[in-house]
């Protein structure tokens, strides 16, 4: 069995070991049916957030096994797994580093040990530190034990980009509290940085420079996440169902920011996703499916391809032999991997969409579109359209949520062990454009 096929099979029996659980009695208020409990399972362990019914609806137990399907998933189901051999003392066998190193973005060998320990280490560091924060807002309003459980839940959700909240409106409830909209934010863009850039700048020191590959996933997170507040400001703010119907400018302003950072594939929402424009709507999904950093909690192309593309178009314009970033040109390996894995997640976001258009007839075709992006690239925002899915639609996504968490780790895989060309072909000419 390949290293990608491992991976499928691993989230395919996370997802129905939790629909298992989600289905017994004390799971929910109202049993679940099997598609609804496997849905929900899948969308956890695929640090989705998509729901066909509200976590608030769910038992302790039903929320303690999406939330441990939640951390399971976020870190990778091998990375875990990993972790708890060297904590043990016994050495990892070559098997597992290759897998390790694939879901970690072909870490060495030599380091791995290392990382394992530092994605789990952080990770859980950073978790509490959210809980803590947020439990200055919600320990006063619902109690010790309540607001403690809620903030866990909220930072583990928060940092694995997982977007699943215990209200059945997200986070609307606390569009205007910098406090909450702060500490939710920072665990979910830091989450969706990538572990290899986490670990770089963990290591970084004054005159040391940072790679290329963590120079560029920081510039362009950052300019997308201007570029998408911008947006939401310009569309948003005399939309009396979102922004315009917010009081004061520090409310709206703290709404287009969490606005603009979500769609990285966090999930949360402090503004109503169905009210918004269409221009809104159509952008979110553009930073959906560009996702966020390699490596990390997050899916999506990845804000790297996404730069790499953007790249090669300049470089075609501006007539230069290779892509050039900060000095360093990129090679056609990597051009030829971002075009992969871009054209991958455009043909599966178009065959989802394509096969919701034939299972849910009279559904919006904007709200099935906004669907299949989300679901692709493991974000969990919605315009409403998933709860009234037919149980055939509700397949289709899931579907879409497995192959859009393991499909770029996968293709990844392919790409990186290619082999080596014996024969080499005269060149010919194909007029593009």
């Amino acid at each position: 069995m390949s290293l990608p096929e491992l991976l499928l099979a691993g989230f395919l029996l996370l997802s129905v070991l939790g629909a298992l659980l989600l289905s017994l009695p004390i799971a929910a208020e109202q049993p679940l049916n099997w598609h609804q409990a496997l849905f929900t399972a899948t969308s956890a362990v695929t640090v989705t957030g998509l729901g066909v019914v509200d976590t608030s609806s769910l038992s302790l137990f039903g929320q303690l096994v999406v939330l441990g399907l939640i951390q399971v998933g976020g870190l990778g189901f091998m990375t875990c797994a990993a972790m708890m051999m060297v904590l043990l003392g016994m050495r990892l066998p070559l098997y597992q580093k290759r897998l390790i190193s694939e879901s970690l973005e072909h870490t060495s060998f030599a380091e791995l040990a290392q990382m394992v320990r530092l994605v789990v280490g952080f990770a859980l560091a950073t978790e509490l530190a959210g809980t803590l924060l947020l439990s200055l807002v919600w320990m006063p309003e619902h109690g010790v034990a309540a607001g403690l459980w809620i903030s866990a839940f909220h930072a583990i959700s928060a940092f694995n980009n997982a977007g699943f909240s215990l209200w059945p409106d997200s986070l609307a409830r606390e569009v205007a509290d910098p406090l909450v909209n702060g500490v939710i934010s920072l665990l979910f863009i830091v989450g969706g940085l990538g572990f290899v850039v986490i670990a770089e700048l963990a290591n970084w020191r004054p005159g040391r420079g940072l790679s290329l590959h963590a120079r560029i996933t920081l510039h362009a997170s950052g300019g997308l996440i201007l570029a998408a507040m911008a947006c939401v400001l310009l569309f948003e703010w005399d939309n009396p169902a979102t922004l315009g119907g917010l009081e004061g400018l520090g409310a709206k302003l703290q709404a287009a920011w969490f606005q603009a950072v979500t769609p990285r594939t966090a999930g949360f929402n402090t503004l109503d996703i169905g009210a918004m424009t269409t221009p809104s709507a159509l952008l979110t999904m553009l930073w959906m499916f560009i996702g966020a950093g390699s490596g990390s909690t997050a899916s999506g192309i990845k804000v790297t391809t996404f730069m790499v593309l953007l790249l090669v178009a300049r470089a075609f314009l501006k007539g230069q032999a290779r892509p050039v970033a900060f000095g360093r040109s990129l090679s056609a390996r990597t051009v030829m991997e971002a075009v992969a894995v871009a054209l991958a997640g455009m043909l599966l976001v178009f065959g989802c969409l394509l096969a919701l258009t034939i299972t849910e007839p009279g559904q919006d075709f904007l709200g099935l579109a906004f669907e299949s992006v989300s679901a692709f690239a493991t974000v969990g925002l919605s315009r409403g359209v998933t709860a009234e899915l037919s149980a055939s639609g509700q397949l289709v996504l899931i579907a879409t949520m497995l192959l859009g968490r393991v499909g770029p780790i996968s293709l990844g895989y392919l790409l990186a062990t290619r082999k080596t060309e014996s024969l080499r072909f005269a060149e010919g000419r194909v007029h593009v454009g």
